[in-house]
C-alpha cells in the first residue's frame, strides 16, 4: 500500500474514532443554563451524638426559590436533601430544580465554603434525557445565594 494512501487511511480512521468518542452530544453542542438559588429554607436536622453541633449523618433539607441569571425574576424552585459526610467539610446531595419547561435532577457534593461540580442525572420535559455537569458556585460568603450553571448534554 503506498505510503500516502496509508497515511490518509490512518488520518480518516483517527478522525472517525475521535468524532464518535467523548464530546457533549451528537453534534458537539451543549446547552448552558445559568440560574440563581436563594437558600431561604435550608434546615439542618442533627442526627449525630448529643452535644455535637455538626457531625457525620446530619441531614440538610430544603425547597428554595430559583431566579434567572440576572437574579431579578423568580423562575422556579428546587427541592432536595444532603447528608453530612465529612464534618466539617462536605455534604453529599441530591435535588431537583423545577422550571416552567421541566425538571433537572442533580447529585453530588456540596462543600463548606467552596465551589463544587455535580452530576446531572436526568430530567423531564424540555430536559428529558439530560446529562452533564452543574457548577455550584457561592455568590456570597454567607451561603445565602448560589449560582447553578447547568452544562446540559444529550437532551431529547
Amino acid at each position: 500500500m503506498p505510503r500516502l494512501t496509508l497515511l490518509l487511511l490512518t488520518a480518516a480512521l483517527a478522525a472517525a474514532f475521535a468524532s464518535g468518542c467523548g464530546g457533549d452530544d451528537d453534534d458537539g453542542e451543549q446547552t448552558v443554563l445559568h440560574v440563581v438559588e436563594h437558600a431561604d429554607t435550608n434546615t439542618v436536622r442533627h442526627i449525630g451524638p448529643a452535644g455535637e453541633k455538626d457531625s457525620v449523618g446530619d441531614v440538610l433539607a430544603y425547597a428554595n426559590p430559583i431566579y434567572d441569571e440576572a437574579d431579578e425574576n423568580e423562575i422556579g424552585s428546587d427541592n432536595g436533601y444532603c447528608i453530612r459526610t465529612v464534618a466539617p467539610g462536605a455534604w453529599e446531595c441530591a435535588w431537583t430544580t423545577t422550571l416552567d419547561d421541566g425538571q433537572i435532577m442533580v447529585e453530588g457534593p456540596f462543600l463548606d465554603g467552596k465551589d463544587s461540580v455535580n452530576a446531572i442525572t436526568g430530567g423531564t420535559g424540555a430536559y428529558a434525557g439530560a446529562s452533564g455537569e452543574m457548577e455550584l458556585n457561592y455568590r456570597d460568603p454567607k451561603g445565602t445565594q448560589y449560582d447553578f450553571i447547568f452544562h446540559l448534554d444529550g437532551e431529547d
